[in-house]
């Protein structure tokens, strides 16, 4: 005798059955209109709507044109709910100009439906992208993947609620940077990530909301970073820079700093140094730095002091005398408690003998010490800090960079040195 099934899910309310169906793929979600006729529509009112590419792989173009009227309905249905999200993912078919997709048109229903998150992914995204979207109040979060596209941001630009902003691989004019972020009131999140600038001398991010700040461009691209950074965000918790060194940065002060993420690397410029200084000094309340150089660019004789930094990462290409400058920079950071050192690719240079005075968070607050990439000739280094971290609890190093008798004849030295150390433990990895 065949068993009779409950259906416990189709009675469940409405809106609890559209919140399920938007964890699936659209296909998935359609496919459910044969359930029952309870379910032939439900796909229609879901509050997450997202395309990719792979829809439309091995479809004909009779199916493709079928599949677009489908959107058009699905987007554009009367009575429909608001949407939570609208994704347009890819680089190629939503531009396909033989079937004429309604892009512009899809971005603009889902803006009229009062749509709170959208994502697009797309080639000659600038010529697609309508008025509407510059000045919609439900938009909380606008991401923009727009390879080598121009984003033309509208003089009436106004997104009140936007708290969240990503642009990537875009192209912006003049000053469409600080048009468009004065007048987003509300903004939190905001990256720029492979974007260029052209006809542009000053990249202005000035907001008193924003908490989280993501810089990210090409470095090979240094002769386009001939122009000004002005960071004004006094509530900035996060900060993320990755380019060669700019002109010149003036930074507001940022006494809610948590965490900075630097690389930076500098092209022919006279000023890189000085520069590259003005862009440290402006993060100078922060609790935890990861920099990234392609050498010791940054004057020490002209940081100020960094009470408030307790984490420290150092990640460099070999040393080359950038030892020395190491250790002026712990002079900076006299409450330093974990510092964590990278320098892989090492190309022969060796840790010299240092011969300055000792910084004060080796005697009183450096308990944690993790060394990336061990060499052998880094043994100089390592024995520098267990004769002068004072508070050593742990020190970290990772010799999976070595071959097997490397590790052998590194490890013994080590043990050598923890055998005339006092400290309390070390971790080889």
């Amino acid at each position: 005798m065949a068993m009779c099934v409950e259906d416990r899910i189709s009675s469940f309310p409405d809106h609890i059955l559209f919140h399920i169906l938007s964890f699936l793929p659209i296909k998935d979600a359609v496919r459910t209109s044969i359930i029952s006729t309870k379910w032939r529509y439900l796909f229609a009112s879901i509050s997450t709507i997202k395309f990719d590419g792979s829809l439309m792989s091995g479809l004909t173009d009779r199916n493709v044109d079928s599949f677009k009227n489908f959107v058009d309905r699905l987007l554009k249905f009367p009575d429909q709910l608001s949407l939570d999200c609208f994704r347009l993912n890819d680089n190629v078919s939503w531009n396909d100009k033989d079937h004429d997709f309604d892009v512009s048109g899809w971005i603009c229903a889902a803006l009229c439906r009062g749509v709170k998150e959208i994502d697009l992914d797309l080639k000659n995204l600038g010529d697609t992208l309508p008025a509407l979207l510059f000045t919609c109040h439900s938009l909380v979060t606008l991401k923009l993947d727009a390879v080598g596209s121009e984003i033309k941001v509208p003089s009436d630009v106004c997104l009140g609620n936007l708290k969240t902003l990503q642009l990537r691989n875009s192209v912006l004019f003049g000053d469409s940077i600080h048009r468009l972020i004065s007048n987003c009131h509300v903004l939190e999140d905001l990256a720029f990530i492979e974007c260029g600038f052209d006809n542009i001398s000053e990249v202005n991010i000035q907001s008193p909301s924003l908490k989280r700040l993501v810089l990210e461009f090409d470095v090979t691209e240094g002769r386009y970073f001939n122009y000004v950074v002005v960071i004004n965000a006094p509530i900035l918790v996060y900060f993320q820079y990755h380019a060669a060194v700019a002109a010149s940065y003036t930074l507001s002060t940022m006494k809610s700093l948590e965490k900075a993420d630097i690389s930076i690397y500098q092209f022919d410029s006279i000023n890189s140094e000085t520069s590259a200084t003005h862009l440290i000094q402006g993060i100078c309340n922060v609790r935890s730095l990861s920099l990234t150089t392609d050498a010791a660019i940054f004057l020490t004789s002209r940081l100020p002091i960094f009470h408030n930094l307790i984490e420290f990462k150092y990640l460099g290409v070999g040393f080359n005398g950038r030892e020395t400058w190491l250790v002026e920079f712990l002079h900076c950071v006299p409450n330093l408690k974990t510092l964590t050192l990278n320098f892989p690719d090492d190309a022969g240079a060796r840790w010299k003998a240092l011969r300055m005075k000792v910084p004060s968070c080796l005697y009183f607050h450096l308990k944690e010490i993790e060394i990336s990439y061990f060499d052998p000739r880094m043994i100089e280094m390592v024995s520098y800090f267990l004769d002068n971290a004072m508070v050593l609890e742990k020190l970290k190093i990772s010799t999976a960079a070595l071959t097997w008798s490397q590790k052998w004849g590194a490890q013994i030295k080590l043990l050598q040195l923890l055998k005339r150390s006092k400290k309390s433990l070390i971790v080889i990895l």
